[in-house]
């Protein structure tokens, strides 16, 4: 159409024959820059011009232009109208630039459009993916009606920014509503309910998806097996997997990763191999879920050949979740100076995170002087990470240099550094319990204790001896392995010990990373009350059956 229109000799400036090139290019998924060109010609370009260009970068795979444009829009006087917000809107969502989004918010009530409806979902929607969970749900409370899009949106805006007990609740005051829900709240829901660990309600949704069709939807079946994954029920997630009639890449990864977050490395290394001899393409994510296999596993020759084939055969740039698994290989493996070594000929800058893996292996293997040195170059790049603080305390009391951890603590409190919380989530029929250390909170506390009083008898009996190193405080013994007893998993465990039968799983969600004292007392506890118990802590999942871990004491 334009070669056409230069061969008449047809004005692209005018108006209205440059509104609707522009319009064909876009719809068409033309080059943006190409439309964009197109659209610098038109003299004077009217508000429908504007919308269109636009819209064609909001949908475009870089969306941040659009809102260069709307600054444009605005000093070259003419209004926006109502389906300006909408287009600018899910650009800024796409970006996920939080600032620009208040800005454009702020244009909105000023032009008298944050009433409409469907500017009201696109804010709902931007706010979410922004991050800004909080935000999201205020417009959404604002909303004098609210359509399935605005539910979906902020449901699943909680569940994906770390809120997912508020996206379970929004969806029992959506069904109190009389809102019937589609897939995209189900898939949302899941996403909640993976974040959870909330193994029975996710079963419950899948039934659900089976009913109405859905399970024969490839991105809802690649979302049920992130869940099934993230709630350490690896056989489910297998058997979905065999039983899906369409995958793709996506797929292969979700199950590669969870395999190895769920310590089986070497069925992880085994399913990469299938998916190669299937002919399909590994991206980016497959290689983390790769790597992160190795380093569990202790592979350090082959983590290095699959770091080697990815850049080689595959052509994919490491980024720093790469790098980051390869310092974490060689940490574990106690080798923490060719770790320091390979950090310094990274081709990215490292990060504070690639220091602190650095530090987190000097405390468990003992290499005090490197880890001084790994926080040093942490305090350049994050000063204020409760993390790195008590990493270094913990090294310090293991040596029992008890000046230096007051000294580490002084500074932290001097600095306004808190550490966060532990706390451990289980499922038990329909509601998540939390539990934090030392927590008398819950109805059930009584019975909770005497049931850990008991399970300190038993551990005894079966040869326990409590890890008191994990109590970084210069106090009697008899102090620390009492602060040990009352850590939150084993509240969670103890809990589930009250109100299950023999022989139930038990599914403890923890935000930390498992301390030593506990992961040894589970293990006992699995073998002397014959329950398989799974852990999910920070980094990765433990499975507990008959006195073993999956981890193999490798963690």
């Amino acid at each position: 159409m334009h070669a056409l229109c230069v061969r008449r000799g047809a004005p692209l400036a005018d108006p209205d024959l440059g509104k609707h090139l522009v319009l064909r290019i876009v719809r068409a998924s033309g080059p943006m820059g190409y439309a964009h060109r197109v659209f610098d010609q038109i003299r004077c370009p009217g508000i429908f011009a504007w919308n269109t260009l636009i819209r064609g970068f909001a949908e475009s795979e870089d969306p941040r232009p659009a809102t260069r444009l709307y600054r444009r829009l605005r000093a070259s006087g003419v209004e926006p109208d109502t389906h300006t917000y909408p287009f600018l809107l899910k650009a800024i969502a796409k970006s996920t630039d939080l600032k620009e989004g208040e800005q454009v918010h702020s244009g909105c009530i000023r032009n008298g459009f944050e009433s409409l409806i469907y500017v009201q979902n696109t804010l709902v929607h931007m706010y979410a993916l922004c991050g800004d969970a909080e935000s999201a749900h205020k417009m959404f409370v604002l909303m004098p009606e609210r359509d399935l899009v605005a539910w979906n949106t902020v449901i699943k805006g909680f569940a994906l920014n770390g809120r997912p007990n508020e996206a379970l609740t929004l969806f029992r005051d959506m069904e109190l509503g009389f809102v019937e829900p589609d897939g995209f709240t189900m898939v949302g829901l899941i996403t909640a309910c993976a974040e959870l660990g909330a193994l029975a309600l996710g079963r419950r949704i899948h039934v659900y998806l089976t009913k109405v069709g859905l399970t024969e939807n490839m991105h809802v079946n690649n979302t049920l097996l992130d869940l099934y994954a993230k709630c350490g029920s690896i056989k489910e997630a297998q058997r979905l997997f065999n039983e899906m009639c369409e995958k793709n890449v996506v797929s292969w990864t979700c199950l590669i990763v969870g395999l190895a977050v769920n310590g089986f490395g070497k069925e992880a290394l085994e399913l990469f191999s299938e998916l190669e001899s299937e002919g399909l393409v590994p991206t980016e994510i497959t290689f983390v879920g790769v790597l992160y296999a190795c380093s569990h596993c202790g592979l350090v020759d082959k983590g290095f050949e699959y770091f080697r084939r990815m850049k080689e055969e595959f052509h994919i740039v490491p980024r720093i979740e790469h790098y980051g698994c390869m310092v974490d290989l060689l940490g574990r493996a106690g080798l923490v100076e060719r770790a320091r070594r390979f950090i310094q000929d990274m081709e990215l800058r490292p990060n504070a995170v690639i220091w602190r893996i650095l530090l987190a292996a000097c405390t468990i293997h003992g290499n005090l002087a490197l880890a001084e040195a790994a926080r040093a170059e942490i305090l350049q790049l994050e000063p204020k990470h409760s993390g790195d603080y008590v990493l270094l305390s913990n090294l310090y009391a293991l040596e029992r240099r008890w000046s230096d951890v007051q000294k580490v603590r002084k500074e932290m409190s001097n600095e306004g550094v808190r550490k966060a919380p532990g706390h451990s989530l289980v499922e038990l029929g329909n509601n998540v319990h939390e539990f934090t250390m030392g927590d008398k909170s819950h109805p059930q506390s009584e019975a909770i204790y005497l049931k850990l009083a008991e399970i300190t008898k038993l551990l005894k009996l079966e040869g326990y001896v409590p890890h008191t190193t994990n109590v970084f405080a210069d106090i009697e013994e008899e102090e620390k392995e009492n602060a040990l007893s009352y850590h939150s998993e084993k509240i969670a465990v103890a809990f589930m010990l009250v109100n299950t039968g023999p022989g139930t799983p038990i599914r403890v969600v923890k935000n930390l990373r498992i301390c030593a004292d506990c992961h040894l007392a589970i293990r006992l506890i699995s073998k002397i009350y014959d329950r398989e118990i799974v852990v999910r802590d920070r980094s990765r999942f433990h499975h507990f059956r008959g006195g073993a871990c999956s981890c193999k004491e490798y963690w």
